[in-house]
């Protein structure tokens, strides 16, 4: 039995903590909004964001982060990116020496091109940071459907402990030194999982899907392994498989999103319907910088940001992929007879 903070009380931060506390672990989790840690303990559900899913009657509420933190074994951050670097500034002061960070988010901060982890460590810097990751929808895994994912820490012997902590018959969890890897992957999918939304919205279909996905982790993938990540990373529970879930989902606020864009909504009016952080938004324009600063191609990333933020029409930017120049899938010459 272990002593677990959940700071973060969104739809993830909340099937984290049904999780844990099936496992029998104590939780105790944080939200820096009054009226959301007021309905839970009134409901024991978070009505809003993951309705049906019910916390167990030893499960603690609070908006005091001390009392999250202080004496835990383990903290859990599942705030959405945008918020990581606050509420990791707002940690620093409360949190131990070798204290365990988990991050479950996902992003890079687009002034920085910092990784989430990266953000933890600089305004944390006490603390231990390791990342949970994978195709994952907190619907499914508030409902105890069977779910991979993977833990991605710098030493072995914490990647183990969150294995052990998080793992059951239900919740199988992989380990893995490639952070860096874990969260490229999980940052860009977004922006991948929007373009298939855009086509969904644009009426196009399997065939369409398809190559997004594929064409889409080539690109993850060749700006991960430049960067620094391990290719066995892309092609796996981070890389292909999280692509896979969050482009075929509608459980994915992205592929959401995409499709309201897909079918003339602006950007900002898509956000307002899906009512939830768009992660992928956040990612697309720090994933184009890294490109640049990296010199390497992402045609389907660039022209997201070119529907997102440029006011191209997502019909043209489809036909703008399909008419590049012809290009080799497999490089190199030699296997040319």
């Amino acid at each position: 039995m272990a002593e677990i903070g959940m700071i973060g009380a969104g739809s993830w931060g909340t099937a984290l903590t049904w999780l844990l506390t099936n496992n029998g672990h104590h939780v105790t989790v944080w939200s820096a909004l009054d009226a959301e840690i007021e309905m839970l303990k009134k409901d024991r559900e978070q009505k809003s964001k993951l309705p049906g899913v019910i916390l167990s009657e030893d499960t603690r509420f609070t908006t005091d982060l001390k009392a999250a933190v202080e004496g835990r074994d383990l903290l859990v951050l599942a705030v959405p990116s945008p918020f990581t670097r606050s509420t990791a500034a707002r940690l620093k002061d409360v949190v131990e020496d070798g204290q365990i960070i988990v991050n479950v988010a996902k992003g890079i901060e687009e002034n920085t091109l910092m990784t989430l982890s990266q953000i933890i460590e600089e305004e944390v810097p006490q603390a231990e940071v390791a990342v949970l990751s994978g195709p994952s929808h907190a619907e499914e895994v508030g409902k105890g459907l069977p779910t991979v994912i993977v833990a991605g820490a710098k030493h072995k012997e914490t990647a183990e402990y969150i294995q052990n902590i998080f793992m059951n018959e239900v919740f199988r969890v992989y380990a893995s030194p490639d952070v860096l890897g874990i969260e490229i992957g999980a940052a860009l999918k977004n922006v991948v999982a929007l373009a298939a939304g855009i086509a969904d919205g644009l009426g196009y279909g399997d065939n369409t899907k398809a190559a997004l996905i594929t064409r889409g982790i080539t690109e993850i993938a060749r700006l991960g392994i430049k960067m620094g990540g391990h290719f066995e990373t892309f092609c796996g529970l981070s890389g292909i498989g999280d692509l896979i879930v969050t482009c075929a989902s509608m459980h994915s606020r992205n592929r959401r999103a995409g499709i309201l864009i897909g079918k003339g909504y602006t950007m900002e009016e898509a956000m307002d319907e899906v009512k939830m952080v768009v992660e992928g938004v956040y990612s697309a324009k720090a994933a184009m910088t890294l490109a640049e600063k990296y010199e390497v191609q992402l045609p389907i990333i660039e022209q997201v940001n070119e529907v997102l933020f440029h006011g191209k029409a997502a019909a043209q930017a489809v036909n703008d992929l399909m008419l590049r120049d012809k290009k080799i899938e497999i490089s190199g010459d030699t296997m040319w007879s």
